[in-house]
């Protein structure tokens, strides 16, 4: 028995009859229903992309997008249908507004649905099993060429029932005699309105998910370590189901409260000026309790596209490198020996201060850093995330962990005062195999009620917990710090 080959095009065609070929419709049956709104004397209008006028999109960081999409429409005065075609499939119905832009507060919204469940062959096919349905074959060898026939199944491939016999698939082409009406081609908004006014220019906002963005940075940091140069990008990523072609796109940074008239307050928000300097690939302004950045020019952002727009660069940021050697809050109460060969980190830190080149409030991201090797190449050399940073702030970064700085600890004497008090002396060690002298933070978390009773440097109490010695260690030398504590629980 030869293998039948299964080919399924979907039409949208009228059923023949015996022999003879039946008249198209001359228009498509509806799609969609406002159920028991709709009166055969409504009218009814549509809109699709191909009106859209302009289309703007803000960002923010949990995922979520306010879209803007403004378009020309025909209406007629009175209630009737409006199908808001080519939306987000992600988007948020609850959160939908429409207004009038040429006739405002002309236009009403009586009732809405959002019709998101889209046409497919499977789709299709499921809606007609059961039904009648006609086949048209590619070979005559099946012994039919056309045949009305009853779709018995889908599951796991189409099961026909044709003259009694049943067939597993065939050689051609299945034709459906219409759209099911709750199919659609693409997502849309029913909305029923009452309209005061003729033709419109109206504008929809709504919320989508699907739409991320974040920020990352490229820190280029100078042989003489003391100063580096930033260039700032946005990520964007849009998996929301819908193109946004030629928008203007605009990104919130901060935890926002997800409150639909705080969101739409951005609406109305007026541009505030920049201050008077070179301008900065995206500007930025204060917007409530967060910060918006705008791209000064128009883009597209297509539907599963990762895009990349720069959002700021300095050059000649002053920096500081630091080297830490952290302690741990448990060593105040307990014995133990000697802990050697400890690592000892490396992090970069600079002010976020115009003053510094810098100034602008910074987007929580991923901040890299490369450096030149001695053949002028670039290497990584590092990266840390930060948080979202004001101006006037300072940038904190953690490299790593320094190769030829080592650190080692050892407790010398420990007592048991009372049940409660304890009395610690440590020798921590800093040896420096580098060719040039370093400062070290040796940081010691300290626990519950402390006193330094004895030491060899001093320290800065830098809060309730925290004792920091900084020490210089010469190179290819060792600095010991000494110093007994008293801990009271």
């Amino acid at each position: 028995m030869r293998t039948l080959v299964i080919g399924i095009i979907i039409s949208v065609l009228a059923p023949l009859a015996a022999g003879q070929e039946q008249p198209l419709p001359t228009s498509p049956t509806p799609a969609v229903k406002l159920e028991d709104k709709l009166r055969e004397n409504v009218a009814a209008s549509e809109t699709s992309l191909a009106d859209q006028t302009d289309i703007a999109v803000t960002a923010y960081n949990n995922n979520l997008a306010l879209v803007r999409d403004r378009r020309k429409v025909k209406l007629l005065p009175g209630e009737q249908t409006l199908k808001f075609m080519d939306v987000a499939q992600q988007i948020r119905p609850e959160t939908v507004s429409l207004r009038s832009v040429s006739a405002p507060g002309s236009l009403q919204i009586l009732e809405q649905n959002y019709e998101y469940d889209l046409m497919s062959p499977a789709k299709l096919m499921e809606k007609f099993v059961g039904k009648e349905v006609r086949l048209v074959n590619f070979s005559k060898e099946i012994g039919f060429t056309e045949v009305f026939a009853e779709l018995l199944s889908v599951h796991e491939g189409p099961i026909y029932r044709v003259n009694n016999e049943i067939f597993l698939g065939h050689p051609g082409n299945v034709v459906l005699p219409e759209i099911p009406e709750n199919l659609i081609a693409k997502p849309s908004l029913i909305w029923l309105v009452d309209n005061d006014a003729t033709d419109q220019e109206i504008e929809a906002g709504y919320l989508t998910g699907g739409i991320e963005w974040r920020a990352d940075y490229v820190l280029t940091l100078a042989k003489s370590e003391e100063s580096l140069d930033v260039a700032g990008w946005v990520t964007l990523n849009n998996q929301s189901g819908a193109q946004y072609t030629n928008a203007q796109l605009k990104l919130v940074a901060g935890e926002v409260n997800i409150v639909q008239e705080m969101l739409y307050a951005e609406l109305a928000a007026e541009v505030m000026p920049k201050r008077a300097m070179a301008p900065p690939p995206m500007r930025e302004e204060a917007f409530a309790e967060y910060h918006l950045y705008t791209l000064p020019r128009r883009t597209t952002i297509k539907q599963n596209q990762s895009k990349q727009v720069s959002l700021l660069t300095a050059s000649g940021v002053n920096v500081q490198k630091q080297y830490e050697f952290r302690g741990d809050v448990s060593f105040y109460s307990q014995k133990f020996g000697p802990l050697k060969d400890q690592k000892v980190g490396v992090f970069l830190k600079f002010a976020n201060k115009e003053a510094n080149h810098m100034g602008m409030p910074l987007p929580a991201g991923i901040m890299r850093i490369y450096q030149e090797d001695s053949d002028g190449m670039l290497q990584f050399a590092g990266e840390d995330r930060i948080q979202h940073t004001p101006k006037d702030e300072e940038v904190r970064l953690k490299l790593g962990n320094a190769f030829d700085v080592v650190g080692e600890r050892i407790q010398t004497d420990f007592r048991v005062i009372a049940d409660n008090v304890f009395q610690c002396a440590y020798d921590v060690k800093v040896r420096n195999h580098k060719d040039k002298d370093i400062t070290v933070d040796i940081v010691e978390p300290m626990p519950a009620d402390w006193e330094i009773l004895e030491k060899s440097h001093e320290y800065t109490k830098k809060d309730a917990h925290t004792a920091i010695f900084s020490v210089k260690v010469p190179k290819d030398g060792e600095t010991v710090v000494k110093y007994r504590v008293q801990v009271r629980y």
